[in-house]
């Protein structure tokens, strides 16, 4: 049974990844090449890599990876699975890549109902850059560029990316899950399957949007921001369903 537990995914490479302790986006990874194995659908995958902390995710997962301009991922696979339909095409990402310069590439995309997949990893922060603010930073928050915390009169809402999208006619699967505990995990895994499940099926786009931690920007212990996710994300970032 352990060796079952702890056999490395084949949809992953050996590839030691660059990832801060405590980062979600090891886990997220993990659980994508998990679900594309029992899925069987490894030699027909083509995901899209963004620019943030992500943007060499083709070194750890063994299926096909492209690369898209900061922001522009769902349009470059879009492009990908109008030419390739039979492909199940998923971009990989973070919220400064998709909340921020990629708003209105997720927004049109999702509003034209393509038939991709979207891994939303929001941790809250540019991590790749330095920690500055995102347009996902929760109100108080501290980071690189709002020293005494995330204020609503100079920096606005955080904006809340699944709402928005959850309202468009063209979105089939919306959903809000967590790599907080083993039990948000499982869940996430459950999230990710449905997803690419919609788009196996033709039935359009979806998107998982999964809290991640990010201790280093966080400036806390791995234990206390999994604890924060659980406290206090969840108030502003509730977790569910939000269309499907």
């Amino acid at each position: 049974m352990e060796k079952l537990i702890f056999k490395k995914p084949e949809a992953m490479t050996d590839a030691v990844m660059h990832y801060c302790a405590g980062c979600g986006h090891g886990i997220v990874h993990r659980l994508v090449a998990e679900v594309i194995d029992e899925l069987g659908i490894r030699e027909k995958v083509v995901a899209v890599a963004p620019v943030g902390c992500a943007v060499i995710a083709y070194d750890y997962w063994n299926f096909d990876v492209t690369e898209a301009a900061h922001g522009r991922t769902p349009a470059v696979a879009t492009g990908i699975k109008r030419v390739l339909p039979d492909k199940v095409i998923f971009t990989y990402q973070g919220d400064g890549d998709l909340a921020a310069i990629g708003t209105s590439e997720i927004i049109h995309s999702a509003n034209r109902a393509e038939n991709i997949t979207v891994i939303f990893v929001n941790n809250g922060v540019y991590g790749m850059t330095g920690g500055q603010m995102a347009p996902t930073t929760t109100v108080g928050q501290k980071t690189a560029t709002t020293k005494a915390g995330r204020n609503i009169r100079r920096d606005g809402f955080p904006i809340k990316i699944s709402e928005m999208l959850a309202v468009l006619e063209g979105t089939t699967y919306i959903e809000r899950t967590a790599v907080s505990s083993p039990k948000e995990i499982i869940k996430t895994k459950k999230a990710i399957k449905k997803a690419f499940g919609i788009q196996i099926k033709n039935e359009g786009f979806s998107m998982v949007e999964i809290l991640a931690t990010c201790p280093t920007y966080w400036g806390q212990s791995s234990q206390d921001a999994c604890t924060r996710i659980e406290k206090e994300l969840v108030k502003t970032y509730p977790l569910g369903v939000l269309k499907g």
